[in-house]
């Protein structure tokens, strides 16, 4: 009987050994953001998110070719619609989005997960290419749940949007 050899099975165990490569670590979010958080690199939520950022987005994409991953938590933001939503004449000074990916391409936001009372919209993408919005709930927004301008060669499949655009006034919005 051959005995296996033991440089083959050394160099087998090293490769079991090995830490994740650098580019599968995430950036980890949770608890209260106060302040806008661009992200640089691929993130995930590592627990739910309380958004307390006034007139402009809690998370914004800063760089393309990065991933949002939302793991089955909740992004959560201050409005009660129709309550605490962004005014008509506000609304494009005061961007209060939950998600923010404009101007950035081959970014991703994937569920499962919700993004909620938003006092504009859960998502928000514009100017940008190759983005995917997968298996998002975007609920109680106060104009849409997901909203995309200006957006090519993209992918939005999966979510469901609920009772979004009670707070869009003149704006008539809703779901995606």
């Amino acid at each position: 009987m051959k005995r296996p050899n033991p440089v083959v099975w050394l160099g087998a165990l090293t490769l079991v050994a090995l830490p994740p490569a650098a580019h599968e670590r995430r950036v980890q979010i949770s608890g209260t953001i106060t302040t806008t958080l661009t992200i640089f690199e691929d993130a995930e939520l590592a627990g739910d998110v309380m958004c307390e950022v006034e007139g402009a987005p809690c998370v914004a994409f800063g760089a393309p070719d990065i991933t949002l991953r939302l793991q089955g938590f909740t992004m959560r933001g201050r409005a009660e619609p129709p309550n605490r939503c962004v005014s008509i004449a506000d609304f494009f000074t005061k961007v209060e989005d939950g998600i923010s990916m404009v101007g950035q391409s081959g970014v991703a936001v994937l569920g499962p997960g919700r993004v909620e009372n938003f006092a504009r919209y859960g998502i928000f993408a514009m100017s940008s290419s190759t983005v995917t919005i997968r298996r998002v709930t975007a609920a109680d927004n106060c104009f849409s749940g997901i909203q995309v301008w200006t957006v090519s060669d993209s992918e939005v499949t999966e979510n469901v949007s609920a009772r979004n655009a009670m707070g869009s006034q003149a704006f008539p919005c809703g779901g995606i």
